[in-house]
C-alpha cells in the first residue's frame, strides 16, 4: 500500500456522488489532484493553502496503489504526488476532519473513520 493524503472541503466531499469516482476541483483546473505524504507535511500544506478558508476540511487517506488513475511525484522532495485522473472511491481508506485552533491554524488530523458507502 502507498498511502497519501488529499485535503477537501467537507461540503464538497459530502456533495459529491458516492457512486462515481471523486473529481476534486483541481482536476478540472490543473489537470491533476494534489496530494501530500505524511501527516506533518499535510498540516503544513493545510496552513499554507487553507488557513484563511473558514470551511471545515477533511483529510482523505488514499491508497495510490488502488487509485485507478496514473499518478506521479515530480517535486524534488518526493512528497507531493499528483493523481492525473479521478479518485476511485475504493482507494479512499479513511476520511477524517482536520482539527483547527480558534485562530484557524490547522493542528492535525482528528478522529476519522473508514469511508461508508464510498464516502
Amino acid at each position: 500500500m502507498r498511502a497519501t493524503f488529499h485535503l477537501v472541503p467537507d461540503e464538497l466531499w459530502r456533495a459529491a456522488d458516492p457512486s462515481i469516482a471523486f473529481k476534486p476541483t483541481s482536476l478540472a483546473l490543473e489537470g491533476f489532484v494534489h496530494c501530500t505524504d505524511g501527516e506533518d507535511e499535510l498540516v503544513r500544506t493545510a496552513n499554507r493553502h487553507y488557513h484563511a478558508d473558514p470551511r471545515p476540511l477533511l483529510a482523505l487517506t488514499l491508497d495510490l496503489d488502488r487509485i485507478g488513475a496514473p499518478w506521479t511525484v515530480e517535486d524534488a522532495t518526493g512528497i507531493y504526488p499528483h493523481i492525473h485522473g479521478p479518485v476511485d472511491r475504493g482507494a479512499v481508506i479513511a476520511v477524517a476532519p482536520m482539527q483547527r485552533s480558534e485562530d484557524g491554524t490547522f493542528l492535525g488530523i482528528g478522529a476519522g473513520s473508514a469511508p461508508s458507502h464510498g464516502r
